[in-house]
């Protein structure tokens, strides 16, 4: 079994696993979120806030605004569709990467970011919007990535879902149960599923933290070590199928 065995089984793959891949890639999409913030000056993760920006600008007038906003939602269906094409396509190539090639493919989205950053600052007017449509699909990618991986268990680029499911299982955590008998069953949390939402949401927390600190104080650099940490996730079973593939001398 290879070291990323877990890319490819994904049956067998547990939920503490998956908890650990989504940790960090919640901190990957909580400081490309912030960060891009600061770059461009609006989140790109939020679609529940784009799609609500679509209508008030539609019925505003602003129809500028809302062809920018309809450009931010396609862009992030865009990449949810990338990441379903890219690995099904793996899984059909029976690829030991078919899961890490959007993380790839993000990694090297997240290089471009920073290196154009110089250019975003001074012709604005035309790389901004280009930017927030990478961002997006940046996001609609990775999101998708880990829906897949945990059979939509976990996501981790937007925390509405992740705060509402920690809300739950608190609500049931303090739930207090009456002591007399009773045909129902007990309310008991799921203590697992409360420990994984609330990782998931200090991930992507501190990642916002991180992301806008490193943008504030270090620019558009700050994606370097973002895009390397994507790289150290994919990179041992990217390497096997370069190598599996590459003419044997005789």
């Amino acid at each position: 079994m290879h070291p990323f065995h877990g890319w490819t089984d994904i049956d067998n793959r547990t939920l503490q696993t998956n908890a650990r891949l989504g940790a960090v890639l919640a901190f990957v999409a909580g400081a490309t979120n912030a960060g891009g913030f600061l770059a461009v000056g609006t989140y790109t993760s939020h679609m529940t806030g784009v799609v609500s920006a679509l209508a008030d600008h539609l019925v505003l007038g602003n129809l500028a605004l809302a062809a920018a906003s309809l450009g931010a939602l396609a862009a992030f269906l865009l990449g949810a569709m990338t990441t379903a094409w890219l690995v099904n396509w793996g899984l059909r190539e029976r690829l030991a990467s078919a899961y890490g090639l959007p993380l790839l493919l993000e990694s090297a989205l997240l290089l471009i970011f920073g290196m154009f950053g110089a250019a975003i600052s001074l012709w604005s007017h035309f790389f901004v919007p280009l930017t927030v449509l990478l961002l997006c699909f940046i996001m609609g990618l990775q999101n998708a990535v880990i829906t897949k991986i945990s059979k939509a268990e976990i996501r981790t680029t937007h925390v509405t879902g992740l705060v509402t499911d920690l809300g739950i299982e608190l609500g049931k955590l303090l739930y207090i149960n009456r002591t007399q008998a009773s045909p129902a069953e007990p309310v008991r949390a799921n203590r697992q599923k409360l420990r994984l939402h609330l990782l998931l949401v200090c991930s992507f927390f501190t990642g916002a933290v991180c992301g806008a600190l490193g943008f504030k104080f270090l620019g558009y650099v700050t994606t370097l070590p973002l895009a390397l940490t994507l790289l150290l996730l994919v990179w041992r079973p990217v390497l096997r199928d370069v190598l599996a593939r590459l003419p044997h001398s005789s």
